[in-house]
């Protein structure tokens, strides 16, 4: 969610990679359905193993509780958001995951551009 809600919003200005500690075998349908209702779409999406190569390549990277699942490298800016689990919650519930997704992407998108100066 997180991935497809940046790459809507930063439309082009940043490479957004999602991989998850224990990635599911398929898109949760209500993800799927709110992000579309927000005008999102996840053609190509589908869920992915978080590995050392995905880290390594960021310079930013966002967690989502994942704990001493997720590798840590020096050097990497880290963000945890603290969101409750979609997978355990009815369909408005994923709505408000989602707005609260939105909220995280466009303060840490603000925070990119002051940094580099645009």
């Amino acid at each position: 969610m997180a991935a497809a809600i940046t790459n809507h919003l930063a439309q082009g200005r940043v490479h957004v990679r999602s991989a998850g500690s224990r990635p599911a075998h398929e898109l949760n349908p209500d993800i799927v359905t709110v992000l579309t209702e927000a005008g999102i779409l996840l053609e190509d999406a589908y869920p992915k193993p978080l590995t050392d190569d995905v880290v390594q390549a960021a310079d930013v990277v966002v967690t989502m509780g994942c704990g001493d699942a997720c590798p840590l490298y020096p050097g990497k800016r880290y963000e945890d958001w603290q969101l409750a689990d979609p997978a355990e919650l009815d369909l408005d519930g994923v709505r408000g995951v989602r707005d609260e997704v939105i909220r995280h992407v466009k303060g840490l998108l603000s925070s990119l551009e002051q940094s580099i100066g645009t």
